[in-house]
């Protein structure tokens, strides 16, 4: 497979940019630790995160699109493995502890998640329950996500099955 240069931030991407993502202690109350970027890291930015993070100079950035981070900064990426556009790749997450998973199958299926009150981080380090309902990102998905509402389980689901090898991947990488 050829990796593609595209580093076009698409439109679900740049809709996410304005909203105001909850915050708080309380899990009851719904909280998304996620801070949206306005455009993909350039390759160069990306390409010193995944060694810094693997300890691999061999490594380079393209197979990944990072595109938003939480209050730590664990980031957010898209990992380009299957053909197709930048939308239909997975979402994956690198934490700043060396938490790591997949997230999402698709884009489209990271708006049902996000829809459903639950961020990159929440989902690989807490899974699916941790999440309230968001009406703005419901309306994003909506709009954006071109597939049926998901939950976040059925949205975590499907990445864990279809990607179960990834956090082994990543160590494989490590040195």
């Amino acid at each position: 497979m050829e990796i593609t240069e595209d580093r076009t931030f698409p439109a679900a991407l740049a809709a996410l940019t304005g909203i105001d993502f909850p915050w708080s202690d309380d899990p009851a109350e719904g909280s998304i630790d996620y801070e949206p970027y306005q455009e993909f890291e350039s390759a160069q930015e990306t390409t010193d995160w995944i060694q810094a993070w693997t300890g691999n100079k061999e490594l380079t950035g393209d197979a990944f699109r990072t595109f938003g981070q939480d209050g730590t900064g664990g980031l957010a990426a898209l990992w380009l493995v299957r053909e197709g556009p930048l939308t239909a790749q997975p979402v994956v997450f690198f934490g700043s502890e060396g938490e790591v998973g997949p997230v999402a199958t698709s884009l489209g299926e990271f708006l049902w998640l996000l829809a459903g009150g639950v961020g990159p981080q929440e989902a690989v380090e807490f899974g699916s329950d941790s999440g309230v309902p968001h009406a703005e990102l419901r309306a994003v998905a909506e709009e954006h996500s071109g597939i049926e509402p998901r939950t976040p389980a059925e949205v975590l689901a499907a990445a864990r099955a279809e990607f179960p090898d990834f956090a082994e991947t990543v160590q494989s990488w490590c040195r």
